[in-house]
């Protein structure tokens, strides 16, 4: 079993998208082994996404990741970073698969309703930057 982090955006929170979008998750296999409804705080907003730090749209990013709630969430199946990052469909939900959630529920490539870990260490560098180890057992 594999561990991967997922986040309901704030628009999709906003919208009303957070049960449907926490029902596509359980329909494809995955446990939720912990979720929070907070809401991001600029400087955890800015160290979360420092990756970015140099990219253009990194102010962008931030102002909207902290502009309302967001749920965190550690998601446990087989395969789970690519199994979610293939239910999120692509970043740009005009390019996104039919089905994904991006599809469904993304309104445009920055808003785009959900983010997932890409790698096995990025999943643990986030998953540890929401969750206590106690809290993903």
């Amino acid at each position: 079993m594999q561990k991967t982090f997922a986040i309901i955006k704030p628009d999709a929170v906003a919208s009303g998208y957070t049960g449907a979008i926490l029902a596509e998750i359980e329909k494809a296999g995955f446990k939720i082994k912990a979720m929070r409804l907070t809401r991001l705080s600029k400087a955890q907003a800015e160290g979360f996404y420092a990756v970015h730090k140099e990219r253009p749209f990194f102010g962008g990013l931030v102002a909207f990741m902290t502009e309302g709630p967001v749920v965190v969430l550690a998601l446990e199946r087989e395969n789970a970073i690519q199994a979610w990052r293939d239910l999120m469909g692509a970043t740009n939900p005009e390019k996104a698969a039919e089905g994904t959630i991006r599809k469904k529920f993304g309104a445009n490539i920055e808003r785009n309703a959900t983010h997932g870990s890409d790698a096995p260490e990025t999943a643990a560098f986030e998953l540890g930057w929401f969750f206590s180890g106690s809290q993903l057992a």
